[in-house]
């Protein structure tokens, strides 16, 4: 037969001690837990930390089922995946384009150049009502507008879609690509447009 074992309280731990002893655990357990969801992180603060990581900037566009063109600025553009070939952005949830973009088949990753600043800051301008005047442009085959003149250009299906806390996040399946190595692309870093120089030899 396998002995048991038997926890023994020490003979030498007085009845004080352990009253003592009683009354933590009894404060432990009325302590209230914090919420999971409580934010210790200032997110001004977290936005500015952030903005430290220089990005490049793009305009993603898209039709609308009655076939109004509708594009936004953004700079949450990342790739994700070679084989498939996938890439992905996110758009915040209360943004008034977010229904367009959730629903369409497919939408457009044009990648600025530096020369399109302007552009880019006419897109993200909700004062500004025709926002494709601002630049020229085609429609691809499957009838996305696709910006001219811009250093890269992403055709995709909308493949997927998941919540990502504020944000939507959109993961597009790459049908097809352009590259226009004459510009340098934009960057934007800590808030505002820089600039990115590269040596020639480079390209």
């Amino acid at each position: 037969m396998t002995p048991t074992a038997t926890l023994q309280e020490p003979s030498s731990q007085t009845a004080a001690q352990r009253q003592a002893v009683s009354a933590q655990a009894l404060a432990t357990a009325d302590a209230k837990p914090t919420p999971s969801n409580v934010n210790v992180v200032d997110s001004r603060a977290f936005r500015q930390a952030l903005g430290h990581f220089p990005t490049g900037v793009a305009i993603v566009t898209t039709r609308c089922p009655d076939g109004r063109a509708v594009g936004l600025t953004i700079n949450s553009f990342t790739s994700l995946s070679l084989e498939p070939p996938l890439v992905m952005w996110s758009l915040v949830n209360h943004s008034p384009s977010l229904d367009i973009f959730q629903n369409c088949s497919h939408f457009a990753i044009n990648v600025i150049s530096q020369e399109q600043v302007p552009v880019a800051l006419g897109f993200a301008n909700s004062q500004v009502k025709d926002k494709f005047s601002l630049v020229s442009h085609v429609d691809g085959e499957e009838g996305v507008p696709l910006l001219d003149d811009c250093v890269a250009t992403f055709v995709c299906e909308n493949y997927r879609q998941h919540e990502g806390g504020d944000h939507t996040l959109f993961i597009g399946r790459v049908v097809r690509h352009t590259t226009l190595t004459e510009h340098e692309p934009a960057v934007f870093h800590r808030g505002r447009f820089a600039n990115l120089t590269t040596p020639s030899g480079d390209r």
